[in-house]
């Protein structure tokens, strides 16, 4: 039984046990993969507003923002069509 002050290394899946910190090495296997399966991959979670697109002048755009300069400053707003998918941005 270790002493109240000294520790033991214990493998989970094991209980294979180490009283030395030094040449510790930590593996795990990965036994079965999975592949994952992409639902839609056009669903925009970005909420849809009324901007006009300087492209197309279509009056429906999806926005989000994103701190592009220093933290005291506004963020900017980047939109996207929702027909012709321009991209432009606000300050």
């Amino acid at each position: 039984m270790p002493g109240k002050n000294k520790k033991n290394l214990v493998c989970a899946s094991c209980g294979k046990s180490s009283k030395t910190k030094i040449n510790v090495v930590v593996k795990e296997e990965v036994i079965e993969e999975k592949e994952l399966e992409v639902v839609d991959k056009d669903y925009d979670v970005n909420p849809e507003v009324e901007e006009e697109c300087p492209k197309c002048e279509n009056r429906k755009a999806r926005f989000w923002t994103l701190q592009t300069r220093a933290g005291d400053e506004a963020e900017t707003r980047f939109f996207e069509c929702t027909k012709c998918k321009h991209r432009w941005r606000e300050y």
